[in-house]
Parts: structure tokens; sequence; C-alpha cells
């Protein structure tokens, strides 16, 4: 259930409009009532008592949706206390949701969408099943009001070898263990509560967290970087039907033509390239290599306190061969589709929430700003910490 913060009656007038679902509109207007976009086009009629944003000469987009973050479950990662985003056991939380360790106070929050970043998958980390990753807007004083989905995906990492017995293979196998003890406990729940089964390899509440993944109601969304653990990973979804996603994908290039096959989509950061021990193939053109592929591709962030950057991952997937609209698609529409919102959310048609931003220019250009932000049909202040400290210090007192 979505939270409108408060009704309003907004025309945004004069811009050149992006839906993303279909061609830009020159001198378009996007109209918005109770939190939801009620007209698109060139040849809207502007209710009289409408507040207008005019936004001749600008660009008007949906608000990005970054799929790589712990917005709202992180502040400072050296301060523990201010940390929500994993759960310490045995490195098997699929029952764990981060959902109500989600700070609506986080200075990140502002920081971000004042970006034009309006909303997020912020996600568990750690181990091998980390737990359920929860879409979010950002806006709302409370969790009720920011939740978008409470159950997204489910989050694992088949590189996590400490949880496998130091061994990827051990990880896998656990794994395999984990699915089938799902399966069993599911088919025998009878048996189980007269204790006449073998011991599982997971409280209940886990495996039966693990039931949605297993019947392809929910995504599993696994940490992969290098070829050899996104091909673990396909097998694994091969296997056991599951609705795969693959987010980091460093080397998914190199599998594109399997992963298009078995339509798993790849959530990336465009500006890896950097070797490393996990992503020797690592290299700017992955996005556009993926995508000419027929891949499916999302572009992410991965960092929560620079998630703003997001941007300039988009722009410079565009500079290595990404089309401008596959990159606008990746940060907008196609995480709305892969975490299941895509009916309310990622493009500017009628019925859909209204989070829209209106650009000074091209988004991913480094010298574009943010003029205007909309969240759930209500108007952001452009303002955030970082903004105040500068207004703060940019006349320093005399000094005595």
């Amino acid at each position: 259930m979505i939270a409108v913060l408060l009704a309003q009656t907004i025309a945004i007038t004069g811009g050149t409009v992006y839906p993303v679902s279909g061609p830009r509109i020159e001198n378009g207007t996007v109209l918005i009532r109770d939190g939801r976009i009620v007209a698109v086009g060139a040849d809207v009629s502007v209710p009289a008592d409408a507040t207008r944003i005019d936004a001749a000469g600008k660009w008007v987009t949906p608000g990005l949706f970054d799929s790589g973050t712990q917005i709202g479950l992180t502040e400072i990662n050296a301060v523990q206390e201010t940390n929500e985003g994993s759960y310490q056991g045995n490195g098997v939380a699929a029952a764990f949701n981060v959902a109500e360790g989600i700070n609506p106070a986080s200075q990140l929050i502002p920081v971000t969408r004042v970006e034009g970043v309006t909303t997020v998958l912020t996600s568990p980390g750690g181990g091998l099943i980390a737990g359920q990753a929860v879409v979010i807007d950002l806006a709302g004083a409370t969790v009720e009001e920011m939740v978008v989905r409470p159950q997204a995906a489910m989050v694992a990492n088949v590189a996590a070898k400490q949880a496998g017995g130091g061994s990827r293979a051990g990880a896998m196998a656990r794994l395999r263990r984990l699915f089938d003890d799902a399966l069993e406990y599911d088919r025998r729940r009878a048996d189980y509560r007269r204790d006449q089964m073998q011991e599982l390899s997971a409280p209940p509440a886990d495996l039966e967290a693990l039931l949605p993944v297993l019947r392809g109601q929910l995504p599993l969304a696994v940490q992969a970087d290098r070829k050899s653990d996104i091909e673990n990973a396909l097998r694994l979804a091969r296997d056991y039907r599951l609705r795969l996603v693959i987010a980091g994908g460093a080397e998914a290039w190199e599998v594109a033509d399997r992963l298009a096959a078995a339509r798993v989509p790849v959530v990336l950061i465009p500006l890896t390239n950097i070797p490393s021990y996990t992503q020797l193939g690592a290299r700017y053109d992955n996005a556009a290599r993926l995508a000419r592929a027929g891949v499916q591709v999302a572009i992410m962030s991965g960092d929560s306190h620079n998630s703003r950057n997001i941007k300039q991952e988009a722009g410079n997937a565009v500079s290595h061969g990404l089309s401008w609209d596959q990159a606008l698609r990746a940060v907008t529409l196609v995480p709305a589709e892969l975490w299941g919102v895509a009916d309310r959310y990622g493009s500017l048609d009628v019925g859909k929430v209204a989070n829209v931003v209106v650009w000074s220019g091209d988004p991913f250009e480094f010298t574009t700003g943010v003029d205007h932000v909309v969240i759930r049909g209500r108007q952001v202040p452009v303002r955030s910490r970082h903004a105040e400290l500068l207004e703060r210090y940019r006349s320093l007192p005399p000094k005595y």
C-alpha cells in the first residue's frame, strides 16, 4: 500500500519529457494529482488550482531507481550502532527482512533524493543467504510511508566461501541442501511437527522464507562477479527453476549469450573495470555487450553513501556503447520490472506513482543539476545536509 504524503495537484509544463515507456515529448506537460500521474503529453489541460512548475528548457524524467544500496540501514560504516543491514549468524538468514531496521531520519536519504534518486532497493548483506531486500521511496516519516514492496528479493552470494567451509563448492552444496530441505519441509510439515524427519539444514522460519523463491514468486538476487560464479548461479537457477537476477556481474559479458538464453537480467556497476581475483575480466563496455546480446541490464551505484553517482555510472555506460535510451531504462523502468513494481514505478505513465525529476539538462552529464524533485506527488525541498554545510561555511567569520 502506497501512502500519499500530501495530496497536491502539480503541473510540470514546457519541458522535454522522457516517459521511458514511449518517445520523448517536446514542450510536454506532466499532470499530477493525489500522488499519481493523471496526464502526460503535449496538449494537456492544466487545472486552475494546479501548482505549476515551469520546466521550459529542462528535461523531465521519472525519478531514478538504484538497485544497489543499504540506504536507511547504514549511516557511518565504522559505527556499528548505525548499521542494520546484516544478520549475524551461521550464514543463512532467509527469514531476515530489513524493513523494520530502516531509519526514515537517515541523513543519506535527503542527500540522495536531491540528486534525482527517488526509489531504491535497500538490501541485507553478508553470508550465503543474507535475507530479504525491500523497495522504498526516499520520502516519509515512517517505515510504512516509505515501503513500496516489503519483500522484493532474496539476496544470496554463491561465493560466500566461509559459509561453505572455505570453498565455493561447499557454498554451492550448502545452497542445494537448503533448497532441498525447504522443499522437503514443505511436503512433510506434519512429519516435522511429530519430529519424524532427519535434522534440517536451517530453522523452519528460514526454510519457509525460501519457499517463495523456489515457487518462482520471489527473485533470487545473487551477488556474483566471476564468470565461474555466474555459471554456478545459472546452474542453480536451472535446476530449481528460480527467477535469477545477477548482481555485480563484472565478468557477465563473458557469458552474455547464456544469460540471454536463460532470460537472466544483470544489475551492474558500469565503472567496474579494475581487475581483481574475482573480476579479472572487468571492463567498461560490460553493459553494452550484455545489452547487444539481449540481456536485460539495470545499473546500480553499489554505494549507499554515494547513490547519487548512479547518474555518472549510467553516463559512462553510454560513453562505452550503451544507448542513451537503454541507460535511462536501466535506472528507471528495468529495476522497477526486476523488483516487481513496474505497474506503479519506472515510467511517466498515467496511473503510476508520481516520482518525477526536473533536470537542468541531460541527467547523465556531470554538470547537470536537479531543479525539482517530486515523490509520490509531493514536491521535496532540494536541500540536504551537504547544501546546509556549504551555506554555513561559505563565509567564514573574521579572525579575532
